[in-house]
């Protein structure tokens, strides 16, 4: 097996990457420029010694703690929850939020084995048990284990004096009702809000 074969097979093991993609990329970086395909090299080995999880939120980061919950502009008051680092991202990019985060590193899933001592909920409580959080947004995916946790959290969370909401759900812009499955369909109805006129 030739050195190409080991790349391609490796990437091809990369989420999203199938056997033509990871071809595709292994026969870029052979015609690529050296200094290009060594930096990369260089902070692929880098990415597991320097990225640690921020002990607050649970996003990754190279300081500790990261520079969302050390953000002195933030809204200390509101907490979003979600399921992985990439979906902090997601939301940061629409430069609607600016509360803090926390990461809960997974879904509940009991078919998998994963309970709720798995995921980081004992440190989500704690965060909220300091006082300062007044409202929690529960931002899981529209998935059956995200609703899971979601409802999970929820119940959790019942006898505490928080505002709680979750994420709308619903149409994607531009997409076209007789594309949309009845789960999406009827959680815009049920999401519907008042047009002031």
């Amino acid at each position: 097996m030739t050195v190409l074969d080991r790349v391609i097979g490796r990437l091809s093991k990369l989420p999203g990457l199938g056997k033509k993609s990871a071809s595709r990329i292994a026969y870029y970086l052979l015609k690529a420029d050296q200094a290009l395909v060594s930096s990369l090299a260089m902070d692929i080995m880098e990415l597991k010694s320097k990225i640690k999880t921020c002990p607050i939120c649970g996003n990754y980061t190279e300081e500790l703690p990261c520079s969302i919950c050390t953000d002195t502009h933030r809204d200390k008051e509101t907490i979003c929850v979600v399921e992985q680092p990439k979906d902090l991202l997601s939301i940061e990019s629409t430069h609607e939020y600016h509360g803090l985060y926390h990461v809960l590193m997974g879904v509940l899933s009991p078919i998998d084995g994963v309970g709720p001592d798995d995921l980081r909920i004992r440190k989500l409580f704690e965060r909220i048990d300091g006082g300062e959080i007044r409202e929690v947004i529960i931002a899981t995916n529209p998935t059956v284990e995200g609703e899971t946790t979601a409802l999970y959290l929820i119940n959790q969370m019942k006898e505490k004096s928080l505002k709680v909401t979750r994420l709308a759900l619903g149409l994607p812009v531009g997409g076209d009702l007789e594309y949309a499955d009845r789960l999406t369909l009827a959680r815009a109805l049920q999401g519907r809000q008042r047009i002031e006129s």
